[in-house]
């Protein structure tokens, strides 16, 4: 097998949550679990090894509903997956997030000492996600999930978070989310973007090339590690009502602070992306997914209409960076999906109400450390590769209220001064997703 073969993926034992896109409308569901009983835990896996769905595209994705399983390295460890594969795995896994939460930026309100109980701490063994287009069907699969576990004496659910889609398709920010996917590489899922051709299906899925033309390295014996994939999950609570004050404080008129909003993020609140409209706000544009995601930044490499600090592109360069011989844009993309929880602060409130509200979000890939954790270092929370050392992503980055971001215009650049944080890392965990065969493996284990 070579990267220019054609790839055809073994969609039969690939989990649905690795490649899917969420649905919209959706309705969603986190459960942690502790295995405090080797035999339990596996009768768990056993179980739920016949309701998760392999990763086939649907006829009616639109009516699509899924549950996937992934394991913490504390949650392999406690089925008693033998020393040998347990050290095949990525060093990042086996450290877990907790551990690599400074070098991650999580530090302060965001460090671990902080982080909502149990995540980040050695009990997480087990994670579930559900994801349905309502909470009818997202209750059904939910059910057949609780019945794995209700009675297994020695697994315990210890936290839950649901989720569901805000009004309009929009974050607690206001933004329109869940917009740039990828295509890979023989899934049949198409991406957002008709400028991006698929990315290698060894970025995201173990067993195949990736976009280098090798392998990635691979949990061992092979029936563990093929066709599965890591998946990282992470809490962030969004301070919104903080995030209203900077722009009304720092805008001249209600146009004025939209227009700062949008540079922040890299799109007006529709969706349109300011490369295809940098003036104003355009809903049509914004609603069509032929077309929201369908642009480039390589004719606006100085950044006049998206500035190079905004969010959106700080976590996809896209072809802004192609003359940069050093930088392959295509090594650190990533499968991204978000999901809202707690409610919307109503428009127009500008004081914090007290409520949780925020994102889960959970990305997919096969390289933590060159997908996740360069994406989240280097270009979320440094800005030497825009040419701004001193700056941070506005949006999602660990500033600190001394925060800037440089906004390009003619004929003086403006820059955003002493920016707060406005998103607080609640928790997170590093996760693998195996394969439904590596799930049969593990729930037949005799050590």
């Amino acid at each position: 097998m070579t990267a220019t073969a054609p790839i055809t993926l073994d969609l039969d034992d690939i989990q649905s949550g690795a490649l899917h896109p969420r649905p919209s409308p959706y309705a969603g569901r986190h459960l942690l679990l502790r295995i405090d009983d080797r035999t339990a835990g596996r009768e768990l896996v056993r179980r739920l090894h016949g309701i998760v769905d392999a990763g086939r595209p649907s006829p009616d994705p639109a009516r699509d509903a899924w549950l996937t399983l992934a394991f913490t390295y504390q949650g392999l460890k406690a089925l008693g997956v033998p020393d040998d594969s347990l050290a095949s795995f990525a060093p990042e896994f086996k450290e877990g997030m907790a551990a690599r939460a400074a070098l991650l930026g999580d530090v302060g309100d965001s460090g671990p000492a902080n982080w909502e109980k149990p995540l980040g701490t050695p009990d997480v063994h087990v994670a579930l996600a559900v994801l349905s287009p309502d909470v009818a069907r997202l209750e059904a699969v939910a059910e057949r999930a609780r019945h794995g576990y209700a009675d297994l004496h020695g697994v315990e659910v210890i936290w839950r978070q649901d989720c569901y889609q805000l009004p309009n398709e929009r974050t607690s920010f206001g933004f329109k989310d869940g917009i740039g996917q990828p295509a890979v590489e023989g899934s049949g899922i198409p991406g957002t973007n008709p400028h991006e051709t698929p990315i290698k299906a060894g970025e995201f899925i173990l067993g195949y090339p990736d976009e280098t033309g090798g392998l990635p390295p691979m949990p061992t014996p092979e029936v563990l590690g093929r066709n599965g994939t890591y998946v990282v999950f992470r809490k962030l609570h969004t301070r919104v009502a903080a995030y209203r004050q900077y722009v009304r404080a720092k805008a001249a008129s209600r146009e004025e602070e939209a227009l700062m909003g949008a540079k922040m993020v890299g799109r007006w609140p529709s969706g349109a992306p300011l490369a295809l409209s940098p003036e104003r706000d355009d809903p049509t544009l914004g609603a069509d997914p032929r077309r929201n995601n369908a642009f480039s930044y390589g004719d606006d490499l100085r950044g006049f209409k998206c500035p190079a600090g905004a969010h959106a592109r700080r976590a996809n360069p896209r072809d802004a960076l192609d003359a940069e011989m050093t930088t392959d844009v295509r090594l650190h993309r990533m499968i991204r999906r978000g999901t809202s929880y707690g409610p919307m602060l109503p428009e127009g409130v500008l004081e914090d109400d007290g409520a949780d509200r925020g994102i889960v979000f959970v990305f997919v890939g096969t390289h933590l450390d060159r997908q996740f954790e360069f994406v989240k270092t280097q270009w979320l929370n440094d800005g030497i590769f825009i040419g701004a050392p001193a700056e941070k992503d506005p949006l999602v980055g660990p500033n600190d209220g001394t925060g800037t971001l440089t906004i390009p215009r003619r004929p003086i650049r403006r820059r955003l001064q002493d920016l707060p944080p406005f998103v607080v890392t609640r928790g997170g965990e590093y996760c693998f997703a195996p394969g439904l065969r590596a799930l049969r493996w593990l729930a037949e284990l005799k050590t």
